[in-house]
């Protein structure tokens, strides 16, 4: 037996179970102060109503015979396919039913995607980046080639003729910047990738936030997307399903001449048993009338949580991006701090939990990201005592 020894070229610890870490053995030294954690991406709001009831409909099917439900297609039922379907039409996007994959989530099918491609496939990141594109390819002992992200760029960089790619991943808004390409922007990733028979792995996770008309939502917006272009979504954040769990991935059958939608179908068939009849009944209503007001309005409660933070950092004349249409922070760190001593002294003085910057990637470094995923009653907390602490 040999193991697969690409495991040795990652890190021992994820990002987040390092946070975790030396927040639990903060609290453990200092029971006494209340932690604000404003780090790890999750949501507090619950489910909303149309959810829940439509959760609790389905649960009392499956304790019916006549209504009881088994193995589901693994591609996705089609009342929750047509749902999405309508969704992109509703910003422009036409796609066919079976170009959408109903999944358990985008991290899961971004790291799966990968069954698709060969190994000497060279993928390219931008850096800082969310962590799982470059452990999943490195896992698979994929060359990566960096493309820097920084204040320079707005942290939105655009392909290098001289740099070439076989796999390219995208994030917009950003994850962890909260930076958002404009229709100019990707159209020259779209060209790029095109003209380099590359392929674009485009995570729209945090689309929901983008309120501009003049900022694209999906990637199929773009001319030319549909021939290059595979796009992975979720509900986690749209609608709270980060304990639920349910995304979708569009794979288009321009690409390849259909090659890789046909893949896809038949990596899902062989390796996925597919979402759960309830979980998805409970997405289905996310794309209800009812359940996308509600859903606007635990958005709307996040982006007020993210307009209070950005406006205690301007106050304090501390540079940032993001929030505007994303649910992050992104800001560089005070008194040329690195981004673990910021975390750290964040964490001592005012018990306020971050996400440091150089987790992402070296051009994070001396960067930090803050989330509005917080309850209300925290973020107005925190943003008090960074006030206080500020002055």
């Amino acid at each position: 037996m040999n193991v697969n020894t690409n495991y040795q070229n990652i890190s021992d610890s994820y990002l987040f179970s390092t946070i975790a870490k030396k927040v639990n053995e903060f609290a453990e030294n200092n029971p006494d102060k209340k932690i604000i954690r404003l780090g790890i991406g999750d949501v507090t709001l619950p489910l909303c109503k149309a959810v829940v009831e439509a959760l609790k409909n389905a649960s009392s099917e499956m304790g019916v015979k006549e209504t009881f439900h088994g193995y589901g297609p693994e591609q996705g039922y089609e009342f929750l396919k047509s749902k999405v379907q309508a969704y992109y039409e509703d910003n422009g996007v036409n796609l066919d039913s079976d170009e959408i994959f109903i999944s358990d989530g985008a991290k899961s099918d971004l790291g799966n995607i990968l069954d698709l491609f060969a190994v000497d496939n060279t993928v390219m990141v931008p850096d800082p980046v969310y962590p799982v594109y470059v452990d999943t390819n490195t896992m698979a002992g994929r060359k990566i080639v960096y493309i820097d992200a920084n204040a320079d760029n707005n942290f939105l960089p655009l392909p290098e003729k001289s740099v070439k790619a076989d796999i390219i991943y995208l994030c917009s808004p950003n994850n962890p910047t909260g930076a958002v390409y404009n229709k100019e922007q990707l159209k020259v990733w779209v060209d790029y990738a095109n003209e380099n028979h590359s392929v674009i792995l485009f995570d729209a996770a945090y689309e929901c936030f983008v309120t501009d008309e003049n900022l694209p939502r999906s990637i199929y917006e773009i001319e030319g997307a549909k021939t290059c272009a595979i796009e992975f979504c979720s509900l986690s954040k749209m609608a709270g399903f980060t304990g639920t769990r349910c995304g979708y991935t569009v794979v288009p059958k321009g690409i390849e001449d259909g090659l890789l939608n046909k893949m896809w179908l038949r990596r899902q068939t062989t390796k996925f048993n597919g979402v759960p009849y309830i979980i998805q009944r409970g997405a289905e209503a996310v794309f209800t009338p009812v359940g996308q007001k509600e859903i606007q309005e635990n958005l709307n409660y996040y982006k007020e949580n993210a307009k209070l933070i950005s406006e205690v950092l301007k106050k304090h004349n501390i540079w940032h991006i993001g929030g505007t249409h994303s649910p992050y922070i992104w800001l560089k760190c005070p008194d040329n701090m690195s981004s673990w001593e910021f975390f750290d002294y964040l964490l001592n003085n005012v018990q306020i939990v971050g996400t440091p910057g150089s987790g992402f990637g070296k051009n994070g470094e001396g960067y930090f990201r803050l989330t509005s995923f917080g309850s209300r009653e925290n973020t107005l907390e925190a943003v008090k005592r960074l006030d206080d602490f500020l002055k």
